[in-house]
């Protein structure tokens, strides 16, 4: 099915972070592909949504990328609320907090209510991560090396595609399996869904991480949106209150991880849901 033919789904909210925009592996075509097949209620974009970190040492905005935040001022001017929540690497929004242009609104932090009356925390993350706060030379060492291994990663899936293989995330792999990123992983969901209970909500919705999952192992629902450097990844909220975590592979083959309530219905219903994805870096 082509970009121009598909059905666009239509939803209650959506939510994007980490798109980084300025860095060159941002999966931009993807991320447009995205957005012209989704229409929400409400856009949340959680974070990273432009990388200034990038920009600020070497300009690169290719047309692709007007095409993404031309598709977004289009929705907002189509009525479409737009709520931007600022990251470490767009840090330069904070300038603008508290302000609206039209139906965009920049905020730090906000409540979300879900169409079940579920109330959820939304934030980018690195207000928690305790390296952007205290060491944030050491977040910029992170970052080169993440860039380090996503140029290996072009020569590695070069090869794979060539065996006939499908993508490999190197930087998931390494997440899934250092024990140090597992435990940083943990702590900061950790940390995130502290502040939830703190806040007297059910959940929390966060990026920052570039690690996409769902879960309720903390006590309250915990939601992260991943990113669209590789695993393309984002969580939208149905009409009828079901967040499902949606793995945009490509623009024919997109594929989605059932909410909670999805799940539990399909296996009340003696069915199993489609086998889910492993979550994103």
């Amino acid at each position: 099915m082509t970009t121009e033919t598909r059905e666009v789904t239509r939803v209650r909210a959506l939510f994007l972070s980490d798109t980084h925009l300025g860095m060159r592996a941002a999966r931009t075509g993807q991320l447009a592909d995205f957005l012209r097949a989704h229409d929400a209620d409400t856009i949340y974009l959680v974070g990273d949504i432009v990388d200034g970190w990038r920009l600020a040492k070497s300009w690169h905005w290719p047309g692709d990328y007007h095409t993404v935040v031309e598709l977004l001022i289009a929705k907002a001017l189509a009525g479409t609320r737009i709520v931007v929540l600022p990251g470490n690497h767009d840090e330069f929004l904070r300038e603008y907090l508290g302000t609206y242009f039209g139906e965009v609104q920049f905020v730090d932090r906000t409540i979300h209510t879900s169409a079940q009356g579920k109330t959820y925390l939304v934030m980018h993350g690195d207000q928690f991560d305790v390296v952007v706060i205290n060491a944030k030379w050491l977040a910029h060492v992170g970052d080169w090396a993440y860039r380090a291994a996503l140029r290996v990663n072009i020569f590695i899936n070069w090869i794979r595609r060539r065996l006939g293989f499908t993508y490999w995330s190197l930087s998931a792999w390494a997440k899934h399996k250092v024990k140090n990123a597992v435990s940083v992983i943990g702590r900061f969901e950790e940390a995130l869904a502290l502040e939830a209970r703190e806040s007297g909500v059910d959940g929390v919705i966060c990026g920052h991480i570039h690690y996409a999952d769902m879960h309720e192992r903390l006590g309250i629902h915990y939601i992260n949106t991943g990113d669209w450097v590789e695993s393309c990844t984002a969580v939208v909220e149905t009409h009828e209150g079901t967040f499902e975590l949606v793995r945009w592979i490509d623009q024919n083959h997109p594929v989605r991880r059932p909410g909670r309530l999805a799940r539990l219905r399909a296996r009340a219903a003696g069915t199993q849901p489609e086998s889910e994805p492993a979550p994103g870096p």
